[in-house]
């Protein structure tokens, strides 16, 4: 804890945001630009303002305070849940929350956040919006099935399926189109790279570099492993608890699903990769297992080429040969 800096332990909803300081003060500003330029008049270039990660509410008061230097920290909100369990606390108010992420923030070492750009924040969005057409496409796609599996099915809702379905392409097809751009235009040389990654193709590389913020929002393997949710979990106490090891999960979903998927391709293509399944089948472990150490092989291969400026050699035991 620093003692010139005064917190503001922020918990923000949908209409309102609470906030306790350092030294007790309660406040309750309406969460939108008003209440924003309201809450600005108690800070100053020694704030620090700290907020959980609440799905889209915190974003526009975080890129507020942002614009005005004010040193500002979101953080994930399973860490602050665990904080306010350790403190066995019994009131579950927004106010109370808003005292607990202020103890919180002076007893731990926070990162400061440091907002996305206007392309990254389009290109988020686009991914998003991605992911909802595919569901609904593959819906579809099953709805023509189900139709003619059932057997003589209407003319009229096949066409009309149909229809929706191509229009669905259309939209998803121009989306990455511009999400190619948006990538290339900041990041061409990290794609070009990635792409030499065996197992890893055009559409991978784009969504690494998107869900990654280009890999500059991590300082080492390890801290983008735990982003994925791919850090293994081991739960052994004494001689009686022997629990089977497994990873964590507490990541990004998006990120975890993608590594999954090319892990099958790296098994093939990727001799490191390759080798490593092999190694883990041999001795016994469940193929599962093995897929998801390649995940951790090649998301530590993707860091590696994008902070090294190094391309892919499968022959060189680093993995890496200058471009």
């Amino acid at each position: 804890m620093n003692k010139d800096i005064k917190y503001f332990g922020i918990d923000i909803s949908r209409l309102v945001f609470d906030v306790t300081d350092s030294d007790g003060n309660y406040y309750q500003f309406k969460n939108n630009e008003l209440g924003f330029k309201k809450f600005s008049k108690f800070l100053n270039s020694h704030s620090h303002c700290v907020m959980e990660a609440t799905g889209y509410y915190h974003y526009q008061l975080a890129y507020h305070l942002l614009e005005f230097g004010i040193k500002v920290s979101v953080e994930n909100p399973l860490s602050v849940k665990r904080f306010i369990q350790m403190g066995l606390s019994k009131v579950k108010t927004d106010k109370s929350d808003s005292k607990l992420i202020c103890a919180y923030a002076e007893q731990v070492e926070l990162k400061l956040w440091k907002g996305n750009s206007k392309e990254e924040i389009e290109c988020l969005q686009i991914v998003r919006t991605l992911s909802v057409y595919t569901k609904q496409s593959t819906m579809l796609k099953n709805k023509l099935h189900g139709e003619d599996v059932l057997g003589n099915p209407s003319k009229v809702v096949v066409r009309s399926l149909k229809r929706s379905l191509k229009q669905l392409q259309k939209e998803m097809a121009d989306l990455e189109d511009k999400l190619l751009v948006l990538v290339k235009t900041e990041h061409q040389d990290l794609l070009t790279r990635l792409k030499t990654i065996p197992g890893i193709g055009t559409k991978t590389a784009i969504m690494l570099v998107v869900l990654t913020g280009g890999f500059d929002r991590f300082t080492n393997a390890s801290e983008l492993c735990s982003y994925a949710g791919l850090t293994p979990i081991i739960r052994q106490s004494g001689s009686s608890v022997k629990g089977r090891p497994r990873i964590s999960k507490m990541g990004n979903q998006k990120l975890r699903n993608l590594l999954f998927m090319c892990s099958f391709n790296a098994c093939k293509h990727n001799k490191a990769c390759r080798d490593l399944y092999e190694r883990i089948v041999a001795k016994g472990k469940s193929k599962k297992l093995a897929l998801i150490a390649v995940c951790n092989k090649l998301l530590k291969q993707a860091f590696a080429i994008a902070k090294s400026g190094l391309i892919y050699d499968g022959n060189y035991k680093s993995t890496l040969v200058k471009n």
